[in-house]
């Protein structure tokens, strides 16, 4: 489907924009449903990102965008009204533009990562869990945990400023979950997440020590610049059940798409539509 004059825009919104998937997944679906929306890459760096978001919204044609690293916590503070989970997750990766030009926030990376680990087979009630990482994807992740039913969490991130206000988050709505901090031993945890950036550069360290992994353990990974990063092929060798950075967009896109008010897919149907490359 062309670009024309009826277009709508959704922009993905990142820094820096080499590893962005997911225009390769959206724009197949639009043109098989014969909707005339496109998701536009845009790359902005932190500087200039607040003094971005009024502008591009003010575009007579822009739907609305989907936001990623490292931009994610920033967004918060620049929109109008945040969903629940967004809230809890002092994180947004989804910006709609209502009819009166308001801005509403949300927040899908957590919901779509543990779809996709329920929908393999792992069993998220009462598990012990370690996610590394608590800027905005690792922050959704930890809620969406908590809300399936993990009975302990353990957090960590160098800054140990924001894993802290992550943990006060979470005991406040979830006071019987188990937390520990400044942690990222992932020994006698059943699902091991790396939510950092780690992974995106070559000669990147990994995110823990793979050894201390239980063979057993399902490893969740976020970073989609290859299929299996260093991370999970180390996992893999232990014998580890894993899950792969896209994996987590296939099956959160769905509920984007019901935010942004547009048709519905199955993840099966994304995944068989998509034309991913990496």
């Amino acid at each position: 489907m062309q670009i024309s004059g009826h277009t709508r825009l959704i922009a993905h919104l990142g820094y820096p924009t080499a590893s962005f998937k997911a225009p390769m997944i959206y724009n197949p679906w639009f043109e098989n449903q014969g909707v005339d929306v496109k998701v536009v890459p845009m790359g902005v760096k932190p500087q200039d990102y607040a003094a971005l978001i009024p502008t591009l919204f003010s575009l007579t044609n822009i739907t609305g965008a989907l936001v990623t690293m490292p931009h994610k916590v920033a967004t918060c503070e620049l929109v109008d009204r945040l969903s629940p989970t967004a809230q809890i997750a002092g994180a947004c990766n989804a910006i709609r533009r209502e009819h009166d030009g308001t801005l509403t926030g949300d927040m899908f990376d957590g919901d779509g990562f543990v779809r996709g680990i329920q929908r393999k087979g792992f069993q998220t009630h009462g598990a012990r869990a370690l996610v590394v990482g608590s800027g905005g994807v690792g922050s959704a992740i930890a809620a969406s945990l908590a809300a399936a039913g993990v009975s302990a969490l353990t957090l960590f991130d160098p800054r140990e400023a924001t894993v802290q206000a992550l943990a006060d988050r979470l005991q406040t709505h979830y006071p019987r979950l188990k937390l520990k901090i400044m942690s990222n031993d992932p020994a006698e945890h059943s699902l091991v997440v790396n939510a950092t950036p780690l992974g995106m550069s070559p000669g990147d360290p990994l995110p823990m020590d793979v050894e201390r992994i239980d063979p057993s353990a399902f490893v969740g990974e976020v970073v989609m610049k290859q299929e299996f990063t260093p991370f999970l092929k180390s996992a893999m060798a232990r014998g580890c059940p894993v899950q792969r950075g896209t994996d987590m967009l296939f099956e959160m896109i769905p509920a984007y798409l019901d935010f942004f008010h547009l048709p519905v897919a199955t993840p099966e149907q994304l995944q068989s539509l998509a034309d991913i490359r990496y």
